[in-house]
């Protein structure tokens, strides 16, 4: 920020997946040169920006919770400005100004790059601003506020989706894939490799399709080998799609030491039937021989999936098929979904609709079955040495990640030791408690 005083005070609340707060982060870059400054709490500031999820009705409701919130705040001072933006205006910019009356701007998930102007405007005193562009335009190269911290960092590689599941409103709300050129990949990368990030999470809807629009064959292979010359300690992948996983993919990840071993495939079902219905390209069988050939070639390999049960047609037979593959399967991270019908796609308008209660008793069963895996899994490195990111500090303990532990979504590992945030040490492990690790720090030698 320029040494004067700034334009004006902001807020911003980002909520939903990885690859919002990456749109939330260039939004704020672009605040901060242009002058504004950035606050933590909306009561001091003169405009909040709410970058929303829309995509299961849990995240409509977080998103239209944030809003009234700023909408109350607004009552008792009422030159604070709202702006909301990402996958819940582009989904609802008919129904938000009419509903949400207090919100003086919308804007689209395609014109992030517009926040600046949009702000301006609502500070000059306009209302019912609008900012939406096609859906379907290259993604800008915009500057970053890294958010996460120092260490770690997003790295979104392409943005929308082409693979229209039945049951998810993305693609009308993200556009068709488009892929980031790989120099401009790389560039940001060196960058962030140069400002102290360690750990790489490489994100999108769909990194297993990444180039096919730009270079008319799936590049991920070759951008992650140009990432692991890169001064990174760890490269997380996450959303692998399980039938574009060749062996030239998996050549990679078995042999570049800096790609973690950590794999991030949704899956969503087993069954045959429920995967056609889904409109999921291949089938359980395909599936069951990706696993396999990946635990094969990948010692230590920690899978993580999600699965959504309760789509219209899962009887009793098709639950237990999907049981009994995750028993044998024996997946160490899972997220489970009951089926949301979501307006606007198919899987809404099927019939043989699951009872919602059956949906979220299911859902309790996978979890309550998966919870067994994972407790065996971490009672597996009870006595084990095991590298250690660390994060922070608790209770007069240290915490940090394992290669098995995505943040925010996985476990972590509590121990007793000196290290700073940031460093990979060694933890020997003493025992384990609800998917926790606890141990100390061992000295490297």
């Amino acid at each position: 920020m320029n040494e004067q005083t700034p334009k004006g005070r902001l807020a911003m609340i980002s909520l939903g997946c990885a690859k919002n707060l990456v749109n939330s982060e260039e939004m704020l870059a672009l605040l901060t040169q242009a002058d504004y400054e950035i606050v933590p709490d909306m009561a001091e500031a003169d405009a909040v920006i709410i970058n929303t999820c829309g995509f299961i009705n849990d995240a409509k409701t977080e998103a239209i919770d944030y809003i009234l919130q700023a909408a109350a705040l607004k009552q008792e001072r009422p030159e604070l400005k709202i702006v909301v933006c990402g996958c819940l205006s582009q989904r609802y910019r008919r129904d938000m100004p009419t509903e949400l009356p207090e919100v003086d701007a919308i804007m689209g998930t395609s014109n992030y790059e517009d926040i600046v102007a949009v702000v301006e405007r609502v500070l000059a005193g306009e209302r019912a601003v609008e900012a939406f562009a096609p859906l379907n335009q290259p993604v800008p190269e915009l500057p970053r506020l890294v958010t996460t911290g120092p260490h770690w960092a997003y790295f979104r590689i392409a943005e929308g989706c082409d693979n229209r599941c039945a049951y998810c409103v993305i693609p009308s709300l993200r556009g068709p894939y488009r892929s980031r050129r790989m120099e401009e990949l790389l560039a940001e990368a060196r960058s962030l490799a140069e400002g102290g990030v360690k750990e790489l999470i490489v994100v999108a809807q769909d990194i297993t399709r990444y180039g096919q629009d730009l270079y008319g064959k799936a590049s991920l292979a070759a951008l992650l080998k140009e990432l692991c010359k890169l001064d990174f300690h760890w490269i997380r992948l996450h959303y692998l799609y399980p039938e574009m996983i060749d062996e030239e993919l998996i050549d990679v990840i078995a042999s570049e030491e800096k790609i973690v071993k950590y794999l991030d495939i949704p899956i969503q079902h087993i069954n045959d039937g429920i995967l056609r219905r889904m409109n999921r390209r291949g089938d359980g069988q395909m599936i069951r021989s990706l696993f396999s050939r990946l635990r094969e070639r990948i010692p230590a390999l920690v899978l993580r999936t999600s699965l959504i049960v309760g789509l219209p047609g899962e009887g009793e037979a098709e639950f237990e098929e999907l049981c009994t593959f995750l028993r044998e399967a024996k997946i160490e991270r899972a997220g489970v979904f009951p089926f949301s019908p979501e307006e606007g796609t198919p899987a809404a308008g099927m019939e043989d609709r699951c009872d919602g209660d059956e949906a979220q008793r299911r859902a309790g069963l996978v979890m309550e079955l998966q919870g067994e895996v994972m407790d065996r899994w971490c009672e597996s490195l009870v006595g084990q040495t095991i590298e250690v990111f660390v994060q922070g500090e608790e209770d007069g303990n240290l915490w940090g990640r394992s290669y098995a532990d995505s943040p925010d979504i996985d476990g972590r590992v509590v121990f007793e030791g000196w290290a700073e945030d940031g460093e990979f040490v060694p933890v020997k492990i003493r025992g384990c408690e609800n998917g926790e690790l606890w141990g100390v720090q061992v000295d490297e030698e």
